[in-house]
């Protein structure tokens, strides 16, 4: 994993958040309690600020950055971001779940409690209202989601937590060979 300041603005990063070997963290982001950071991530506060709420998780490849002066990136409490997703200079609000290869862009506000698609475009400026589906390219809201649907939102979120202590727990890095190699 890689920190690093960028002109006098330094990362702010708590204890209890867990940083992937290969996760890059720049310059003004503020993580909150209890936030993964997976394998191969970009988080970029390099030309505007990013703040992530707590419990939330960026799982392997994905990439959260920032327009100059224009558009900051604000994620919410316990959201999951899936895997080589990318979100630049717009809003997740709390427990939302942000699918595989999805993008959303500058001004786009995803309402809490709402699930983007694996592979939707959320278009620039594009405001999705809370417990939505929203799917596609360019991403529309296709329905509501069920009650079943949101505990689900809410399980991954767990899931998460779950994995950053078996991964602690588990000593997983081993200095110089791979994983399961004999002695």
């Amino acid at each position: 994993m890689t920190v690093m300041a960028f002109e006098g603005m330094v990362p702010r990063i708590p204890a209890s958040v867990t940083l992937m070997p290969g996760s890059v963290v720049v310059g003004d982001v503020e993580l909150g309690e209890g936030c993964s950071v997976w394998f191969n991530t970009v988080v970029r506060g390099d030309v505007n600020w990013i703040r992530i709420g707590n419990n939330t998780n960026i799982q392997d490849g994905a990439v959260l950055h920032v327009t100059n002066g224009a558009a900051p990136l604000r994620i919410g409490n316990g959201v999951t971001i899936g895997h080589l997703a990318m979100l630049h200079g717009c809003t997740v609000e709390n427990h939302c779940l942000i699918g595989m290869h999805a993008t959303v862009l500058d001004g786009a506000i995803i309402g809490e409690e709402s699930l983007v698609a694996a592979g939707a475009v959320v278009l620039e400026n594009t405001i999705v209202p809370p417990r939505s589906l929203v799917a596609g390219v360019p991403a529309k809201v296709r329905r509501s989601l069920s009650d079943e649907e949101v505990a689900n939102l809410h399980r991954s979120e767990g899931n998460y937590i779950e994995y950053c202590r078996r991964f602690a727990a588990d000593s997983a890095i081993l200095p110089g060979r791979p994983t399961g190699e004999d002695d």
